[in-house]
This record gives C-alpha cells, structure tokens and sequence, in this order.
C-alpha cells in the first residue's frame, strides 16, 4: 500500500500569515504522525506560482491550513477546483459565503439564526457620529482572527472617525455582553461547546494566539439544554453556509440580564479554524476522544473538490 501524498499549504500575504505558517507546521507533524508523505509549501501573492509548486509536489490531497484572503475567501478552493485535487475544508461558495460577514448574517437571519443587530455602514455615513447605541462592535467584512475589530464603549473615543479599516464599508453590530463560547463541527456533528475567557476583556488577536493569552474551558459550564442548543446552532451554521469538513463557529451566551432567559448569538463561521498549539478545535476534539493526528486524517479523508 503506498502512502498517501498530501501538500499542505501555508503563509500566505493576509494580515493572518503568522498564525498560518503556525497550523501549517502543526498540521503537517500530526499528518506524519498519521502516516502520510507530507510537503510544504509557502503561499506567496503569485497564483501562477502557487499553480507551479503544486504541480511540483504532485499532491493527492492538499490540506489548506492557509487563513484570511485568499486562502480562506474562496480564491485558493478555485484554483484547487480548476487543477481537481482534493482539499480539505469548505468549497469555494461556503468558504466565500463564511469570509463575507455582512453576506452570512443574511444568510443566518433567513434561516432563524440569532445574530446580534446591526448593519453595514459606508464610510460617508460615519460623519453624524456613532452608528449605534454604544457599546456597539465594528469589524472589517473580511478579515478573521480579530484583525480590525473594535469594540467602542461609553466614554472611548470612536475609531471609526479616523477610519482605519481598508475598504469603504465596515459592519457595526450591537455589542453582546455575557461569555465567549465556540463550537467545533466535524461533518455534520458537533464536537462540543468551549468556552473562552481572557484577561484582555476581548478575545482578540493576541488572547488567541499568544502563550497564555486565552482560557479554555472544556466542556464550557452550561445548562444541558443551552449547551445542546449551542451545538444545534453551530451546525446549522455550518449547513446554511454549505460547509463542509471541519468548521468553527463563534457565539456569545448573554447571561447577564436578571429575571431573563439566556440568550446564543451566532457571531460568525470560520471555515479554516486554525491549527496552533493554542487553537480551539484541537482542545474540542480532544475531548471528545479524537487526537490531533485522527482529526487532521479524517480531514484529509474526507477532503474533495468542486470540480
């Protein structure tokens, strides 16, 4: 029986090529331990390139540990379309759908999906002062891992007058008090309910990365039936979405108003959840039975193309 040839790619020119080069390295040493014959490849700006040194490597399977633009956005599942090699995660549409946040909230509210309210705003709209009752969060459309998210509170100057995001419009949705919680979904399951804390007040960038930054807590300590309905969700997010293979989804549990039910916000999907030492996925499966190198083979088992 030969061994299974699977390129991994990695890097990439987003604002997430740190953490890529991390879940690629992370990624291609659980696929060895697996017993596959495992290439990397460095993911640079030239698509041409890219094309070349696929080829090169003659892969059977390409798993995509890239993150952000144009590994995550769609762009990268065309071209793997376009050669017919399989690969791991979601397809072009879903991939494209999920990276676009204002497009997924649409698609979430038409399927029942509890989102935060809020809505895109252009750049000329922001000169009559906040778009929302504050506290209210503004993050760019495409970009993951935190990258540009702001959150304005009572008594902060507003960013938003400055306007450091790339494009011309931003999306401002109302800010959800309570607890950070994420699902990880394999296939068509769950594979649990993590909760996240951080001294940082805000999960981001680096309360995702860096040592110690962010808490995992495992199983997160919910009701039975929140943490049954925080699963519900997640999976059909995956579903609305067209996801396929392994995805993530993020939410907030608002726990904080007395005399009132709970409430689970869906925050948004992210079809290419990293790979680090620090990542949420690998601790989820883990509890749920599944080493690293058994979830990164089952990807790679499971990975195909649209063409």
């Amino acid at each position: 029986m030969t061994t299974k040839r699977v390129t991994v790619l990695m890097g990439g020119a987003s604002a997430e090529r740190d953490v890529s080069l991390r879940s690629g390295a992370a990624a291609a040493k659980a696929l060895e331990q697996a017993g596959y014959a495992v290439t990397l490849v460095d993911v640079g700006r030239n698509p041409a390139e890219l094309v070349r040194a696929i080829s090169e490597t003659q892969p059977e399977v390409v798993f995509n540990a890239l993150h952000g633009r144009f590994g995550e956005d769609g762009c990268v599942q065309g071209v793997l379309n376009l050669l017919g090699i399989p690969y791991t995660h979601s397809g072009l549409l879903a991939s494209a759908a999920a990276m676009d946040k204002a497009f997924a909230r649409k698609m979430f509210e038409s399927a029942g999906i509890p989102v935060a309210r809020g809505r895109v705003f252009t750049r000329a709209e922001m000169t009559g002062g906040d778009p929302l009752p504050r506290p209210f969060v503004a993050k760019p459309l495409n970009e993951g891992s935190s990258f540009g998210v702001f959150i304005v509170r009572d008594g902060q100057p507003s960013p938003l007058a400055t306007w450091p995001f790339d494009g011309d419009e931003v999306l401002v949705e109302e800010f959800i008090p309570g607890r950070e919680l994420t699902v990880a979904v394999m296939g068509e399951r769950a594979l649990g309910v993590l909760e996240i804390t951080s001294d940082h007040g805000f999960y981001d960038y680096e309360a995702k990365y860096a040592p110690g930054g962010s808490r995992h807590i495992m199983p997160a300590p919910l009701p039975p039936e929140d943490y049954a309905e925080a699963c519900r969700l997640a999976v059909e997010a995956h579903r609305v979405l067209g996801c396929r293979g392994v995805s993530r989804a993020d939410l907030r549990y608002d726990d904080t108003q007395a005399g009132k039910a709970p409430r689970l916000i869906v925050l948004e999907v992210n079809t290419q959840p990293g790979m680090t030492a620090t990542s949420l996925v690998p601790d989820i499966a883990a509890h749920a039975g599944i080493t690293f190198p058994e979830l990164v083979r089952w990807m790679v088992e499971n990975a195909r193309c649209d063409a």
